[in-house]
């Protein structure tokens, strides 16, 4: 299968060795359509950070209509791969008859400049990749790996990536205490639903902010002189006052940043 192709490949070489994988057939063999569709999608799918796209194409030469039926009518490529396996996971559990919980969105809307920039990973499939797999760490652990392999392979992390990650710690901190939303509103920073308990502590710890029970919202002072990567860790510790500042992988990288940058 065009998988099992893939993960042949990425057998050959090491990170610092180039090398190169050759599939041989006899040239007498009568090879099926959907043989050429796999050596096709295996020799044109040759980036790193593939995988996503080996999945759909492989999905989609098999078929994946009703998900879990005989039925198969290839409609993957319609809706993506990560919406596929969320429907599969959705429809598996529907017919263990385990509850679902719907995925719970959280808004970030601050003045911050995340992103990852073409100067630093050139080509557009990678960066997708590597959007996808922050956008999907769950937690602290994920998001620490992907920083590390993200450094590994493309070096020192600039600025807005480095912010892109703080905000993904952000977003998995509003996810653990139930925040929905966090929006900058003239010079305040609105953060909501807040439980009470929460926000009582989060005003008893700082000057700067103010919380209203009746519409659970804590407003903190939007700091005039902090932004990056600060900024978002700033508004965890809101959240998370009894966590340290920053999680380990983010004070690591803060500390090797420091040293590799040239004085």
């Amino acid at each position: 299968g065009l998988a099992q192709l893939y993960q042949l490949r990425g057998r050959v070489g090491r990170s610092a060795e180039r090398a190169f994988a050759y599939f041989f057939f006899p040239p007498q063999a009568s090879l099926t359509d959907e043989a050429h569709e796999r050596l096709a999608a295996i020799s044109r799918f040759t980036a790193l950070g593939s995988g996503t796209a080996i999945a759909m194409k492989d999905l989609e030469i098999r078929g994946a209509g009703n998900l879990l039926g005989g039925e198969q009518h290839g409609h993957i490529a319609a809706v993506g791969f990560d919406t596929y396996l969320k429907l599969l996971t959705e429809a598996v559990a529907e017919m263990k008859g385990e509850p679902v919980e719907p995925e719970r969105e959280v808004r970030i809307d601050l003045p911050l400049r995340a992103y990852i920039q073409p100067e630093w990973v050139g080509q557009e499939a990678l960066r997708l990749e590597l959007y996808r797999r922050i956008a999907t760490a769950r937690d602290a652990d994920a998001l620490a790996r992907v920083a590390a392999e993200a450094e590994d392979r493309y070096g020192v992390l600039p600025d807005p990536v480095r912010t892109l990650l703080a905000v993904a710690s952000l977003k998995l901190a509003a996810l653990e205490t139930g925040v929905e939303e966090i929006s900058t509103v003239r010079k305040e920073i609105r953060i909501k639903p807040l439980e009470p308990a929460a926000g009582h502590s989060a005003v008893a710890l700082r000057d700067d902010a103010v919380y209203h029970e009746a519409t659970r919202t804590l407003n903190i002072e939007l700091p005039a002189r902090l932004g990056g990567e600060s900024l978002a860790f700033f508004v965890r510790q809101a959240l998370l006052p009894d966590e340290p500042s920053r999680p380990d992988w983010a004070r690591v990288a803060v500390a090797d940043t420091a040293r590799r940058r040239p004085t």
